[in-house]
């Protein structure tokens, strides 16, 4: 897959699957299933560095599982740019864009357009392929107040549509939208040419991701719009009792 499927996925009605990874041992689990794209997201510091929020990822973590999960996958490759590193400049985001394609991303995955649309146009300038995240910006967690969903108003919805617009029109390839009403998201889907990745945003979007831990059921955490497809806590807890009762009663090894 390279960015231009996401639209050509798009025009054929085709939705496109996104799931989260951070380590090569997962990654040598999804190259060889029918995922089209990997995200290694910033909830990396939630859900391996046992944070509260992303805001503590940095680009030093973020660079390590890129090439971590690269090493495990021949998949397309997003990665998340860290709290601030599109915020202090040019300069700074180009370094850290540039660090995590090296690393072996594909593209990079940016929350919000509004302040840095010179930040953005200069990296899709540059020859590194842009996503833009909207709605719900996990690093905006202190501004918002919380987890919670975003345009729900007339004027918050317009302002998201604004943003998508000009995301599309700096040479964003495709946009994420978290945690918006679907109908927005219908709205939006429809308005743009590029795909539309959506979470927590409904049916409609061209296409949808998960973070791998909650969908397995290894988090604990259960959103609202999240399916858990596996109860992997409950599976993995119980191999690792049998290992430990055998290891007890010295059932195991055998010999």
């Amino acid at each position: 897959m390279t960015t231009l499927d996401f639209s050509a996925f798009k025009k054929e009605g085709r939705k496109i699957s996104m799931i989260t990874c951070y380590d090569s041992t997962f990654a040598k689990i999804i190259d060889k299933t029918n995922i089209d794209t990997i995200l290694i997201g910033d909830s990396c510091a939630m859900v391996m560095h046992g944070e509260k929020t992303t805001i503590p990822a940095k680009i030093e973590w973020m660079e390590e599982h890129t090439r971590s999960v690269r090493n495990g996958t021949d998949k397309f490759i997003l990665a998340d740019m860290p709290f601030l590193s599109t915020r202090k400049g040019i300069a700074t985001a180009a370094d850290c864009a540039g660090r995590l394609l090296q690393a072996g991303a594909n593209a990079v995955k940016i929350e919000g357009v509004f302040g840095q649309e010179d930040v953005l146009s200069h990296l899709v300038m540059s020859g590194i392929p842009v996503m833009a995240h909207l709605g719900l910006t996990p690093q905006f967690y202190q501004a918002f107040g919380g987890h919670k969903m975003q345009g729900k108003t007339e004027e918050a919805a317009e302002k998201i549509i604004e943003e998508a617009k000009i995301a599309e029109k700096i040479g964003c390839f495709s946009v994420l939208l978290e945690c918006i009403p679907h109908e927005l998201a219908w709205k939006i889907t429809q308005s743009l040419s590029v795909a539309t990745i959506g979470i927590g945003a409904g049916k409609d979007c061209d296409g949808q991701v998960l973070v791998l831990q909650d969908m397995l059921g290894m988090s604990g955490f259960k959103p609202k719009f999240m399916k858990q497809y596996l109860d992997g806590m409950s599976l993995i807890s119980d191999a690792l009792n049998s290992y430990a009762g055998e290891v007890a009663s010295g059932a195991f090894p055998l010999s």
